[in-house]
């Protein structure tokens, strides 16, 4: 099947219903796999045990980001290729992006407490980070306020692309800014600068957290098609009334 196929719906839920299963069994036996590795990587000479957060909170961190960045690719299929599913893909991703981002945000805190001394401070990061997650709540909330869903998708689609411009102040306010936070030391030129004992934990509970992103991602997108056919056959019997 091409993926231009995809694009129509009913071609999708039967595509879907193929593949979720054999991708639930791969995040269940990567994400085991990450937490085999996580739990039994060496302890920080600093930090001790609490630098553990970071497999939850590095992947959390990086899936916020990239979620907004796949919602922008599905804000111009929606403004510029009309893509049939383009805003249904927007929308099963915006509560999913904002689920990863309070992760983020929480596990910060809690690694912040025993390494810096408090959960929180108004650095460049953590504040951009934090209009990250007010920005999917605004997503979700313009979303329930316009009954609509192709206007709704169009509004959402202008204001995911203005609010684009805030993933390169998240990853390069650490090198533009004096802030708590290390410079990058994985995703840099040069290579990782992280032992391998920490790295490849690090990698593989990555991996497990963005094939349950595309889980979820698929079967949200399941459930938005099944719920627009719902509302189009209410509306039609309204109308019949």
């Amino acid at each position: 099947m091409a993926l231009i196929d995809l694009a129509n719906p009913t071609r999708f839920l039967r595509f879907t219903e193929r593949v979720l299963p054999w991708l639930i069994a791969a995040t269940a036996i990567v994400l085991a796999t990450g937490l085999y590795l996580a739990w039994n990587a060496p302890d920080d000479y600093q930090q001790g045990a609490t630098v553990k957060i970071m497999f939850i909170h590095v992947p959390s961190a990086w899936l916020a980001m990239g979620i907004w960045a796949v919602m922008s690719l599905s804000a111009l299929g929606t403004l510029v290729w009309r893509h049939p599913l383009a805003d249904v893909a927007a929308r099963a991703a915006m509560p999913i992006g904002a689920a990863f981002t309070l992760i983020c945000l929480v596990t910060g805190a809690l690694w912040g407490r025993p390494t810096w001394g408090t959960y929180w401070v108004w650095d460049a990061r953590l504040t951009s980070v934090l209009v990250l997650f007010l920005m999917y709540l605004g997503l979700l909330a313009l979303w329930s306020a316009v009954d609509e869903p192709s206007r709704a998708g169009r509004l959402a689609a202008i204001l995911t692309l203005v609010g684009a411009v805030n993933l390169p102040i998240i990853k390069f306010s650490v090198d533009w800014w004096n802030t708590l936070h290390q410079p990058a030391s994985v995703v840099r030129l040069g290579g990782a600068a992280i032992h391998p004992t920490i790295l490849t934990p690090l990698l593989t509970m990555a991996a497990a957290f963005f094939l349950l992103f595309v889980t979820l991602h698929l079967a949200a997108m399941r459930n938005e098609i099944l719920r627009r056919r719902v509302r189009t056959m209410r509306l039609r019997q309204a109308s019949a009334a």
